[in-house]
C-alpha cells in the first residue's frame, strides 16, 4: 500500500465511538426494543365483547355484566359497595355530591394532579383550596391542608397519585379534628393499600377510573366504591338519572343524570380484571429494583414509599429530578437524552392546577357568586398569590418532576435494568 492511500484510507474510516457516548450526541442508544404496549388485549378480551354484542343486550341494567363488575372491582378494594359509571371525572364528581358537598363549600386538595380532581369540585359550585404536597412523596401535605382548614371547609380529598397511598393516618386525623368528610382519587391507585386496607373506601368514599392509560381500562369507565349504604345509594341515583334502588323505573325521586357505564365496558373490564392482580405484582417487583437502583444515583429522587404502605400500584413511576445536581442541565435536556437512549419519559403535570386557566377562571367565577351572595370563601387574588405558598409544588412543576410509565414495569427484570443503565450512562455524561 502506498503512503497516499494509507492516508487516504485513514482519513475515511470510521472514528470510534465510546459506549458512554448519549445517544443525542451520535452514541448508541441503551435500548432499541419497545418496552411491553398497553394495553394488552386477549383472546378471551375478544370473546367477552362478541359476547356483549350477540346478546343484544348493551345497555346497563339490561345485561348483568355492570353489577358484576361493580361488586367484583369493590369487593377487591374491600369496599362494601360500588357504582360503576362512564369515567373518573363523573365519578369525583358523584362522590362529592353523596357525601354532601354542596354550592360554595370549600373542598382541600393537591394541585399537583389532575384537572379533575379539581373541575369535579367546580361543576358542583364548591370551591377547590390548593394545599401543598411534600416533597419526599409528592403527594397530599396533610399539615398544610389543616392549615387552609375554614368555617366553609367541608372535604378534603386526597390524591393516590402514580398509584402510591397518600399518608391516610394523617388525612383521617385532621378530617376527623374538623369533622370533614374524605373522598379519595384513587384514580390510578388499582389494588394500593394502607396499613394492609385497601385504598378507596379508607375514607367516606373514593374514586377509580378505567381511562385508556390507567392499570385497568376499557377505554373509559370509572367507579365511586364506599362503606356508607347512604353515599351509596346516593350515588346510584345520581349515576341513574334520579331513581332509586328497587324503585319503578320511571320514579325520580334526586335530581340525577345518565352516567351508566355500557355493558361493553364492563365485560372488558371484567376480562381484564383477572390479570390485573398479576400485573400489580410485576409492577412492584419491577419498581422496588428501581427504587434501590436509581436512589443511588446522585440528582434523582424516587418517591419516597411509606413504609405503612402495603401495596403500591405503580400507574406511574414518579421521581424528581434535581437540575443543581447535573451541572444546571435542565429538566428538558434530562427527558430528551432519556428518550433518546430509548427510555420512554414524561415532565408530568408542568402547571399547578391553580395556574390553569380552566380552573383559575370557574373557581374565580364561583368566588365572584359566593361573595355576592354574602358567602365569604378564601381564595388568593392572583394564583401567583398562591403560588408562593406552595412552594414544593411549584419546584416539582417547574423543573423537578419526572414520569415513567405503567407498561414499561411490565417487563422483565432486564428490562428494568436497561433502565437503570441508561439513566447511569447519562450520569457520568455530566
Amino acid at each position: 500500500m502506498t503512503m497516499t492511500t494509507a492516508t487516504n484510507a485513514a482519513a475515511t474510516a470510521t472514528p470510534t465511538v465510546s459506549p458512554d457516548t448519549l445517544a443525542i450526541e451520535g452514541g448508541a442508544a441503551v435500548r432499541t426494543r419497545k418496552f411491553p404496549e398497553w394495553p394488552i388485549v386477549t383472546a378471551g378480551d375478544e370473546t367477552a365483547l362478541i359476547a356483549v354484542l350477540r346478546s343484544k343486550k348493551w345497555g346497563a341494567r339490561l345485561g348483568n355484566r355492570v353489577d358484576t363488575f361493580a361488586g367484583e372491582f369493590a369487593r377487591y378494594q374491600e369496599a362494601a359497595h360500588g357504582i360503576a359509571l362512564t369515567n373518573g371525572t363523573a365519578a369525583l364528581e358523584v362522590a362529592l355530591r353523596a357525601v354532601g358537598v354542596e354550592p360554595f363549600d370549600e373542598v382541600i386538595l393537591p394541585p399537583y394532579t389532575f384537572v379533575a380532581s379539581a373541575t369535579a369540585i367546580l361543576s358542583i359550585g364548591a370551591i377547590p383550596v390548593f394545599c401543598d404536597i411534600r416533597e419526599d412523596t409528592l403527594l397530599i401535605d396533610a399539615e398544610d391542608a389543616a392549615r387552609r382548614i375554614t368555617p366553609r371547609t367541608k372535604a378534603i380529598l386526597p390524591v393516590h397519585l402514580a398509584g402510591q397511598p397518600a399518608d391516610m393516618d394523617a388525612v383521617m386525623e385532621v378530617a376527623k379534628r374538623h369533622d370533614l368528610k374524605i373522598v379519595e382519587d384513587a384514580a390510578q391507585a388499582h389494588g394500593a393499600s394502607w396499613k394492609g386496607a385497601k385504598v378507596g373506601a379508607l375514607g367516606d368514599a373514593g374514586t377509580f377510573s378505567f381511562q385508556s392509560s390507567k392499570n385497568l381500562t376499557a377505554g373509559e369507565g370509572g367507579i365511586v366504591v364506599t362503606n356508607d349504604r347512604a353515599v351509596a345509594e346516593l350515588a346510584w341515583s345520581y349515576v341513574n338519572v334520579g331513581r332509586v334502588p328497587d324503585g319503578a323505573w320511571y320514579q325520580h325521586e334526586v335530581m340525577g343524570w345518565n352516567l351508566r357505564m355500557t355493558e361493553f365496558q364492563a365485560a372488558i373490564l371484567l376480562s381484564q380484571f383477572e390479570r390485573l392482580p398479576a400485573q400489580f405484582e410485576t409492577r412492584e417487583r419491577n419498581a422496588r429494583l428501581l427504587d434501590d437502583e436509581l436512589a443511588k444515583i446522585d440528582g434523582i429522587h424516587p418517591q419516597v414509599r411509606d413504609e405503612r404502605i402495603t401495596g403500591h400500584a405503580h400507574h406511574l413511576y414518579s421521581f424528581r429530578y434535581d437540575p443543581a445536581a447535573w451541572g444546571g442541565k435542565p429538566r428538558t435536556w434530562f427527558l430528551k437524552a432519556l428518550r433518546a437512549e430509548g427510555i420512554p419519559a414524561s415532565d408530568g403535570y408542568t402547571t399547578p392546577l391553580y395556574r390553569m386557566n380552566a380552573v383559575r377562571n370557574e373557581r374565580q367565577k364561583w368566588a365572584a357568586i359566593a361573595r355576592r351572595a354574602g358567602v365569604d370563601v378564601t381564595i388568593p387574588e392572583t394564583p401567583d398569590a398562591e403560588g408562593a405558598l406552595l412552594p414544593v409544588t411549584e419546584r416539582v412543576c417547574a423543573e423537578q418532576g419526572a414520569w415513567l410509565g405503567q407498561s414499561l414495569l411490565l417487563g422483565e427484570e432486564a428490562d428494568t435494568m436497561d433502565v437503570v443503565t441508561a439513566f447511569a450512562k447519562l450520569r457520568r455524561a455530566v
